[in-house]
């Protein structure tokens, strides 16, 4: 396979279009006919590539034709194994990975700044996480990479542990020290598996962090639609030539629909070929629009638009350049309060703000204009909206005390408390703000003083906090044998009527 011209399902998809097929199969739409109010909304060419899997178009489950072509142009464009098409998002794939290494009662070490998906697998298969605390950085409040000795000190303790699990990037771009932690993880027989949802352009680009197959990683999930041009939800998981690809594929089979959409599948396709041929001309002009946004950014007072300076040669080892993060408590606004700024008074809608950042994603997409644009709002909101910086919170990363498994205080009998009485209790259920969808409080985690402190200010701010039943989170569920720890007495916990989950 050496053709990247190619884009076998695409083709497949509009040569089926062209043999005017008379439908009798599912979806019932019939390629639009069937529902008026769809075919305005999306368009004639568009429902008629949105099929069911037949023999001239393949079935995801099992690939024999296009789909395979498609999995193995993959492969050779990101320089793996193989490649799957996973159409449940880089949720799916990191889950794949993490079900393929691990069993009930296994440990995997992996950083605690994991998006939720990563804790997810481990409630849903019962293994067992190591959590390496990730460095904080002093000025900025951000939680970087892990450190190497880190990594060593805790493989070295939990010699059995079947995996480590490294972000790669983080959501602001920071990078570990990758390849070594590969050495390290190969070196005691564990698995290395990488999250590289933030990641996909460092395999086209040049002068970028080294992605996770070039290093020697086992597994990596790729979020195909971030940063590679494909549709909202698809994504590539990648294997090393030492993982069992048909293995794989029976474990992703367990949970990814038997109905794969054709329209993410095809975008997977023509988004691996436009990557395979113009990604290096791409990410060269992607990195050239950043580094012109940075530095003007950083000519505005109270910004901080941060890049290679921060790398220190080990939790923070490298940076992505394409990663436009901006510091901004100096202006008195924590990120996510200019974030909102952004949208609700200069229409730019940014990736993400939380306590003390925001994100901008930049692609091939944008233009200068929309860069000059978003520096004028910056300038703007600087003139009209500046406060004291005094009181803010800094750190966006608290260190959790980890009580019992996951998927045990997942599963626990549970009871219901108001939020500011729960200090000392075991948490039953998630709470993060989202995006980007990494845990201020995971299951199984002591919930403190901090994290209340915490919860209460990023709410106070504008963040949309996700995970716990009540939505509005003057609640939250608690482990019931926990209820003791919180100072409640026994006799009180027996007879109050705590509202039941």
């Amino acid at each position: 396979m050496s053709d990247q011209n190619r884009a076998p399902i695409y083709e497949a998809l509009r040569q089926y279009a062209s043999n005017r097929i008379v439908s009798f199969d599912v979806p019932g739409h019939k390629q639009g006919k069937g529902n008026g109010a769809l075919l305005e909304a999306f368009g004639a060419k568009c429902l008629s590539m949105d099929l069911n899997s037949s023999k001239p178009l393949d079935n995801l489950t099992h690939p024999t034709s296009v789909i395979r072509e498609a999995e193995q142009l993959a492969a050779q464009a990101f320089g793996a194994a193989h490649a799957f098409l996973m159409v449940g998002g880089t949720t799916a794939a990191v889950q794949a990975m993490i079900f393929h290494c691990c069993r009930p009662g296994d440990e995997i070490i992996l950083p605690r700044n994991v998006h939720k998906s990563a804790i997810n697998a481990l409630i849903l298969c019962g293994a067992i996480p190591v959590y390496i605390n990730p460095g904080v950085h002093p000025r900025l409040g951000i939680s970087l990479g892990m450190s190497v000795s880190d990594v060593r000190r805790a493989i070295a303790a939990h010699p059995k542990a079947k995996a480590v699990f490294v972000n790669n990037p983080t959501y602001y771009g920071v990078c570990s020290h990758l390849e070594e932690i590969v050495r390290l993880a190969h070196a005691s027989g564990m698995r290395a598996l990488v999250d590289e949802a933030h990641g996909t352009h460092l395999y086209f680009g040049e002068g970028l962090p080294l992605p996770a197959m070039r290093a020697g990683a086992d597994m990596a999930a790729v979020s195909m639609h971030k940063t590679g041009g494909s549709l909202t939800q698809s994504s590539f998981l990648l294997t090393g030539p030492s993982v069992d690809g048909e293995a794989v594929r029976q474990i992703i089979n367990l949970t990814q629909t038997t109905s794969g959409s054709y329209l993410l599948m095809a975008s997977l396709d023509l988004a691996r070929r436009e990557l395979a041929l113009s990604g290096r001309d791409t990410f060269r002009r992607v990195k050239r629009l950043c580094a012109y946004a940075r530095a003007e950014i950083n000519k505005i007072p109270g910004y901080l638009a941060f890049g290679s300076e921060i790398l220190d040669g080990d939790r923070a080892y490298d940076f992505d350049a394409t990663k436009l993060s901006v510091h901004t408590l100096d202006l008195g606004l924590a990120g996510i309060e200019v974030y909102d700024l952004l949208r609700d008074e200069y229409g730019i809608q940014i990736e993400f703000g939380d306590i003390g950042n925001i994100l901008a994603i930049l692609s091939v997409g944008d233009r200068e204009l929309d860069i000059e644009r978003l520096l004028g709002a910056l300038s703007e909101i600087l003139r009209r909206f500046q406060r004291d910086p005094m009181n803010m919170i800094q750190q966006e990363y608290i260190d959790p005390v980890v009580d019992m498994p996951p998927q045990k205080a997942f599963y626990a009998p549970k009871r219901k408390l108001p939020l500011e009485e729960s200090a000392g209790c075991v948490s039953g259920e998630f709470v993060m703000a989202y995006p980007p969808g990494i845990p201020i409080l995971a299951p199984g985690e002591r919930i403190t003083q901090e994290i209340i402190r915490y919860t209460r200010y990023a709410k106070q701010k504008g963040c949309v906090m996700t995970g716990p039943k009540d939505i509005e989170l003057k609640f939250i569920e608690v482990v019931e044998m926990s209820l003791w720890s919180c100072g409640i007495p026994k006799s009180i916990v027996k007879t109050r009527d705590f509202p039941s989950g």
